[in-house]
This record gives structure tokens, C-alpha cells and sequence, in this order.
């Protein structure tokens, strides 16, 4: 069964313009991508993400210059999809002949368009022959003045939604400061100043998640001042972070053993960042 509300991406402009790096960050926003697809192949790759049950529901691809002589046949692919009832959404990216110059050099790259000719040369040849399809392109943007984070930002502001999960994604992982602490972490909470469950001997035998542990660890005043600062600063800190760029964080939240104070922290940190619509995940490596 073919559906066809897929939400399709296509993107496409200037070599250097960064149709990579535009790739990439829909990638992050959990759009399935693949680059310099021949536009022959187009209509079968919509198919099959279509086909997919639900699994893929938004998609991107680059097509430019690069495919050669397949490029030619975009317009007609393009036709293709619309007569087949497949909706897309074409993103262009452009920049100064300067700047796509300066870009040429540091890469040390050669043209697509003039591979044995001049860069600036082979820029304008690729500028013409794209006329037409920028004309066509239902968003535009141009790279000249955005670093690496703003392109990132433009393209949440065009193709993301404030509410989408796919935002940000957190995880959080617990961990015991015995056994190390996670190497792929970007933010280190050290919770072992907290009451310690593990010298009560009913509690013991259980780790974070049983409601008896949760009760001791966050019905504690200590706990609750802490809490308090600690999620407001996560609430201060993540959009500066997204602001950035950064599409993923890892916050690691550590106490001795990792199985009582750094479970339940984790567990009602996660809960709070589910309220303020992040995508996250909850992984505790030394509960057992």
C-alpha cells in the first residue's frame, strides 16, 4: 500500500552552496536522507518510503549538478511526482560568487560545472543552468553570512515545528561514579551529596525506580532545592545549546553506586524535559 502523505524535501543549488550541510541537520531532525540521487530514481525512492508503513514519514534528498547528464531529467522527475499524487517541497541553496570562491580555495576542490576550467567560471555556468529550477524552489536560502550554526537554525526555523520532538534529543544516562563516568557525556551531574538510600536497610535491595526510592530521595528538602535549580538551569541551558546547532546531549547524573540517588534524578529529570516537548531517552548503566 502506497501512502502519500510523505513529507518530501528536495534539495538542490549551487555547488559550495551547502546543500551538504543542509542534509545533515534534517538528518538530525529525523528526516531520512540520502544525497546526489539521479532524479531517475526519484519517484522509486518516494515509493518506497512511502511503502514503508508509517516507518519513514519525511525524507530528503540532493539533487544537483553533480549527477551530470541524470541532472536534466529533474524537471521531468519533478513532473512525475506531482502527477502521481506525491507532494515535495524543493529547498535551494545559493551564495555570492565570492563567497562560493573563497569556499573553492580553502576546500581545494575543483568545480562540478568546469572541472578543468576556472572556479568563478564554472560558478556562473552552474548559476545559469539553475535559472530556472530557483524559480521553481519553494524556499531559498542564501549561505553567504551563515556559519555552520545558523544554517543549522534556518533550517529547524523552515522545515521544524516549536512542538516537534525531533527538536533536540536528550539522553540521560545514571551512572556510579565506582565504575566511571560516561565518556560520551556532555554535561556531568554529580548527585551524591544527596541522602543515601543504600545505608537504609529496607531500601537496599532496590534500586531508583521503586516508588519507595523516589519517595526518599525526592520528598527530601535538600533534593527539592535542588531539583528546582537543577531543571531551571537545564530549561535555561538547552535552547542556548540548540541555538548552536547541537542536535543531541548526553547528561550524565552520577552517585556512588548508580542504582538509588542517580536512577530516581534521572527518571524525574526526564520526566520534566518530556513536559517541554525534548525528545528523550533514559539509559541506567549500573542499575544491576
Amino acid at each position: 500500500m502506497i501512502l502519500k502523505n510523505l513529507n518530501l524535501v528536495i534539495i538542490t543549488g549551487l555547488s559550495g552552496a551547502g546543500k551538504t550541510q543542509a542534509l545533515q541537520s534534517l538528518e538530525d531532525m529525523g528526516f531520512f536522507c540520502v544525497d546526489n540521487l539521479p532524479p531517475s530514481l526519484l519517484e522509486k525512492f518516494v515509493e518506497l518510503c512511502s511503502q514503508s508503513q508509517g516507518k519513514i514519514s519525511k525524507a530528503a534528498v540532493v539533487c544537483d549538478l553533480r549527477g551530470g547528464e541524470f541532472f536534466s531529467s529533474l524537471n521531468q522527475a519533478l513532473l512525475d511526482l506531482a502527477k502521481s499524487g506525491f507532494r515535495y517541497e524543493i529547498l535551494f541553496l545559493e551564495a555570492s560568487d565570492e563567497v562560493l570562491v573563497n569556499r573553492y580555495k580553502e576546500s581545494r576542490r575543483r568545480h562540478p560545472v568546469s572541472p578543468q576550467g576556472n572556479v568563478l567560471e564554472g560558478i556562473r555556468l552552474e548559476r545559469e543552468q539553475l535559472t530556472e529550477l530557483r524559480g521553481s524552489a519553494h524556499k531559498i536560502i542564501d549561505s553567504s553570512d551563515l556559519t555552520s550554526p545558523q544554517m543549522k537554525s534556518k533550517i529547524r526555523e523552515l522545515f521544524g515545528k516549536d512542538n516537534d520532538p525531533a527538536r533536540m534529543s536528550v539522553s540521560i544516562v545514571s551512572f556510579g561514579f565506582k565504575y566511571g563516568i560516561p565518556l560520551d557525556a556532555d554535561m556531568i551531574i554529580d548527585v551524591r551529596f544527596l541522602p543515601n538510600p543504600y545505608y537504609v536497610d529496607e531500601l537496599k535491595p532496590m534500586n531508583g525506580k521503586h516508588p519507595k526510592i523516589k519517595d526518599y530521595v525526592l520528598s527530601n528538602q535538600t533534593t527539592q532545592e535542588f531539583m528546582e535549580k537543577f531543571l531551571m538551569m537545564l530549561d535555561f541551558v538547552l535552547p542556548h545549546y540548540l541555538n548552536e546547532g547541537k542536535s543531541h546531549l548526553v547528561i550524565g547524573i552520577g552517585c556512588t553506586g548508580g542504582q538509588h540517588r542517580s536512577v530516581a534524578i534521572t527518571e524525574k529529570t526526564a520526566e520534566f524535559l518530556r513536559t517541554k516537548k525534548y525528545f528523550c531517552t533514559v539509559s541506567h548503566r549500573d542499575i544491576d
